[in-house]
């Protein structure tokens, strides 16, 4: 991560995300380069994780497509330059008003995870007179070893169509004239660093697409495997960039692709996870009978990971070098749930010190909101302190 910029932060409003443009550009370079080495390989960055405008247009001009969760995501990635042929529509409630958005944008493909919502988007394509091309979200019924609120492969996840429906689903949309069947998607859960939990997606796929050839006589030209790549929260500084060699090495070596079959990766954390930093001053040092706190200005509001997953983030004290002492590092928000870490060690802190909360640039400022009346958090990027 570049250096931050302590001598210019000293009349800016706290707190606030801070933006490592450089680390972002070396990441989307090693994603795109990595990828490259496979035929056929095409990133789409899911909006979801992170939707500041300037971030957005930098992920547009690196080649990169998205994938999107809502019609704001769609007008998001239209608006930062991302081609409709390169966006890809998710989600389990795609209303009509979103759907007609999509359709008028002529967007690749909806990413459809329900007979209903198909039968939908073939009635509303045929008053465009078009066709809409799908591909069918599969709950391929294998797990993540990750957060259980961040798993979605299962088939009690409220995601996707269940396998054992597959055949009688497609036997459906064969009736509907305004949709073209062009592939399938997964996405077996989020923050996943065990290469064996992709292997053993690919596996499933594989079985999935030798039943469909075989008694369907169906072969289709897209297969989306979702994304699910993690970052490393507890290193930030010695793993920068995640492991896309291995990624898509392990897509490669284990995924049995049709002739000319494409296949759509849908990353998110691991294009911008890491160049994210939540920056915060420290209001009161608290001492109490047995611990003391850290009080800071930054809530559960700006940043909800640590409350809603109980995740890990990194905490640095940017203020100070003395010897390191035990805080619990908590925000102003009226809940007892508004804690960053607990018993966590820090430089010796005090009122005015700086504290940065590493990893917070994929779901930090995305899930941002404005309980208890607070403001939401300004973004800043590196480049606006050269």
């Amino acid at each position: 991560m570049s250096t931050l910029p302590l001598n210019k932060f000293a009349d800016i409003e706290t707190p606030f995300y801070y933006y490592d443009v450089a680390l972002l550009k070396e990441t989307l370079e090693c994603a795109q380069s990595e990828a490259a080495k496979h035929d056929d390989y095409h990133i789409h960055y899911a909006i979801k994780a992170n939707f500041n405008a300037r971030l957005l247009k930098i992920i547009s001009e690196a080649g990169i497509g998205a994938d999107c969760v809502s019609g704001g995501e769609v007008k998001a990635a239209l608006s930062a330059g991302i081609a409709p042929e390169n966006i890809v529509f998710a989600g389990v409630g795609k209303t009509e008003k979103e759907l007609r958005l999509s359709l008028e944008a002529g967007i690749f493909c909806f990413n459809a995870e329900s007979l209903p919502e198909v039968e939908l988007i073939n009635e509303l394509a045929a008053e465009y007179n078009t066709t809409a091309r799908i591909a069918i979200r599969v709950n391929p019924g294998v797990g993540a070893h990750t957060h259980a609120n961040i798993t979605t492969g299962l088939a009690e996840n409220k995601f996707g169509i269940n396998y054992e429906l597959l055949e009688e689903t497609i036997g459906c949309i064969k009736e509907l004239k305004n949709v073209e069947l062009i592939g399938l998607h997964f996405h077996i859960g989020s923050q996943i660093l065990e290469m064996d939990d992709f292997a053993t997606l690919c596996n499933r796929i594989n079985e999935i697409q030798d039943t469909l050839e075989k008694n369907l006589g169906l072969v289709l030209p897209h297969i989306n495997v979702g994304g699910g790549l993690g970052i490393d929260y507890m290193q930030p500084t010695a793993n920068p960039v995640p492991d896309f060699a291995s990624y898509f090495a392990t897509y490669a070596k284990n995924l049995k692709r049709r002739p000319g079959q494409q296949v759509h990766f849908e990353l998110g954390r691991s294009l911008v996870g890491q160049c994210g930093t939540l920056v915060s001053r420290v209001t009161y040092v608290k001492r109490g009978t047995c611990k003391q706190f850290a009080i800071i200005d930054a809530g559960m509001n700006d940043l909800v990971r640590p409350a809603l997953y109980q995740a890990y983030h990194e905490i640095e004290n940017l203020s100070s070098q003395d010897a390191k002492e035990a805080y619990d590092i908590v925000g102003p928000i009226c809940e007892s749930s508004d804690v960053f870490a607990k018993d966590r060690e820090l430089a010796l802190t005090k009122r005015g010190d700086i504290l940065a909360i590493r990893s917070a640039g994929a779901y930090g400022e995305a899930m941002a909101f404005g309980y208890n009346c607070r403001e939401l958090p300004k973004a800043y990027l590196s480049t606006d302190f050269q």
